[in-house]
């Protein structure tokens, strides 16, 4: 049987081979985490810039609560758009 198919790793200052199953893991598993905590900070950010703006009497920014689309929403819209 041939062997598993394996991609080198950077750890550090390191190099590592892995199965490149175990490799897609873990960078789907990073993603999901950094995805989370931009997340996070948007919240945090748009409830921040929301007190400033009270703070310093102007009304709330309109439109700042908007999300941005995914990854898949937008493989959509582009498909719609070229028809």
């Amino acid at each position: 049987s041939s062997p598993p198919e394996k991609a080198m790793v950077c750890f550090g200052n390191m190099f590592i081979e892995l199965p490149k199953a175990k490799t897609r893991e873990m960078l789907r598993q990073d993603q999901e985490e950094l995805d989370e905590e931009i997340n996070n900070l948007r919240k945090e950010l748009r409830v921040k810039v929301n007190r400033l703006y009270e703070a310093q009497g102007k009304p709330e920014l309109k439109g700042f609560n908007l999300n941005p689309m995914s990854a898949e929403e937008m493989k959509l819209i582009n498909r719609i758009l070229e028809g």
